[in-house]
């Protein structure tokens, strides 16, 4: 059985899962069934061991039921980015060749063949339940897909035991117990949004609660009220930023939190403490698609205070280091990359073997390509990324993605893009361009519409400088670092 079906029998009575955007709930005996109905329902669509299921949609209940069923079935859930271009989209699905394709809205305004999501509750209502068996946890059941440095997208598979890792690891840090209720809102096709947000929830007996999407005045009101009662909610902090902008903000009212928990973005230290001097804490933390949950900070408000801007320690789960571009442990306070060892590290990158295999040192360790520092306390600091991927909005933007697209329009000789800080977004792209001779852009508007038929907005440059040429090495490397976004 699986931990669903364990607390069916544990807390039948106990709400799993709740869905505000169709207004419907399920306690744990009403979601196994569920879930082995949906079983049942992909068996007889002809999904066997290893098929691939993707799904396009905004956040519902369906997904959460869909990628549970898909395990039980041991074939493999896939959700997919709906801020993708449809171009951007087709090249993931010719990758991932699914057996089926369940959508929203979505399906069919980017013309996909699919079936609707809406209506996988409805076609299994009337199947018999799949009855309980055993799941292996070695299988992946899950691809996320993620941009990868050389602009084409990489699928992470992530087995069950990978996922119960970041479940464990995140309670651990996190304070999760069976009375916690998560309000699920960051997209399901992330990291955060279909597991840290979920499996922590449902493996420990507690609840989630689905959202299909952040409104500031709607998402505060949610986490202050009092039926809800919510305890854990996630999100970058540029949304932590929105919510204390509102008008109906009311510290007092959000002390029932455990806590806010933030990522994907730098935090400002100033910001932090804004939330600690009103008696809430901010937890900041650093995970990723491969490994899940890694570093989080503990839900102390003097710690939180004392240690602002760190990404705190891993659990007794796993094993960390920091090394130097030679391979060898550096000393405390010293800089390097962060290097893992663990159960939550991803089983490989889908159909692409020799690049997981190169994301390994030679002894064993997976590199994150994340350069860190860790003081006296263990506590750790993210300084730098070792690879040019930058941070907007909490979304992952790989440059070299950006400019194969940029080099595609007739008018660019040659072009590099860097993250620039952003009060709104955390980072942006600057983008640097040489124009061939005898060639001329309108304006920075007409690449910009080009960039928009192949690229989603949040790649999208925000700057966009016309230079003479870029500074190169010996080599010929374009010399990022002497790039310099205007003021």
């Amino acid at each position: 059985m699986d931990f669903v079906t364990l607390h069916a029998r544990i807390r039948p009575k106990s709400i799993a899962v709740r869905d505000l955007t169709y207004d419907l709930q399920w306690t744990y005996l009403e979601f196994d069934v569920l879930v082995a109905k949906v079983t049942t329902l992909l068996e007889q669509q002809g999904i066997n061991l290893g098929d691939r299921v993707a799904c396009l949609s905004k956040n519902r209940a369906e997904m959460v039921a869909l990628h549970l069923a898909c395990a039980r079935l041991g074939a493999i859930f896939v959700p997919l980015n709906w801020r993708l271009t449809k171009e951007e989209l087709n090249s993931i699905l010719t990758d991932c060749e699914p057996s089926l394709l369940y959508a929203d809205e979505q399906g069919l305004t980017h013309k996909l063949a699919y079936q609707p999501i809406s209506d996988v509750f409805v076609q299994s209502a009337a199947l018999s339940p799949q009855p309980s068996a055993a799941i292996d946890e070695q299988l992946p059941s899950l691809i996320l897909y993620t941009s990868g440095t050389t602009g084409k997208p990489k699928g992470v598979m992530l087995s069950e035991q990978n996922l119960a890792e970041t479940a464990i690891n995140f309670a651990l840090l996190g304070k999760v117990d069976s009375q916690s209720a998560f309000l699920c809102e960051s997209p399901m096709f992330h990291i955060i949004g279909l597991v840290t947000s979920v499996r922590p929830a449902l493996f420990y007996g507690a609840k989630i609660i689905i959202s299909d999407g952040f409104i500031p005045a709607r998402t505060l009101a949610r986490l202050m009220d009092p039926e809800l009662a919510l305890s854990h909610y996630f999100c970058v902090p540029q949304m932590a930023n929105a919510l204390r902008s509102e008008d109906s903000f009311s510290p007092e009212c959000l002390r029932g939190l455990t806590a806010l928990f933030t990522g994907g973005a730098p935090h400002p230290e100033v910001q932090i403490r804004s939330w600690l001097n009103d008696g809430i804490p901010i937890v900041d933390g650093y995970g990723m698609s491969e490994a899940g949950t890694i570093f989080g900070m503990p839900l102390d408000i003097e710690l939180i205070d004392k240690k602002a801007g760190c990404v705190g320690f891993a659990t007794h789960r796993m094993q960390v280091r920091l090394v130097n571009n030679d391979g060898q442990e550096v000393a405390e306070g010293e800089p390097g990359e962060v290097q893992l060892k663990g159960n939550n590290i991803t089983l490989g990158y889908w159909r692409r073997e020799a690049e997981f295999a190169a994301s390994f040192s030679v002894d064993g360790w997976f590199c994150t390509g994340d350069i860190a520092v860790q003081d006296a306390q263990g506590y750790f600091r993210i300084v730098d990324r070792k690879k040019d991927m930058f941070i907007s909005g909490g979304e992952n933007v790989y440059p070299t993605e950006v400019e194969a697209i940029v080099l595609k329009h007739q008018a660019i000789q040659e072009c590099a893009m860097i993250g620039v800080p952003d009060e709104r977004w955390g980072e942006v792209g600057c983008l640097f361009l040489v124009i061939k001779q005898n060639h001329q852009l309108t304006d920075n508007q007409e690449l910009i519409h080009f960039l928009e038929q192949h690229l989603a907005r949040y790649k999208l440059p925000k700057h966009i400088v016309v230079a003479d040429s870029l500074p190169r090495n010996g080599a010929g490397k374009v010399m990022k670092n002497r790039l310099k976004a205007p003021d």
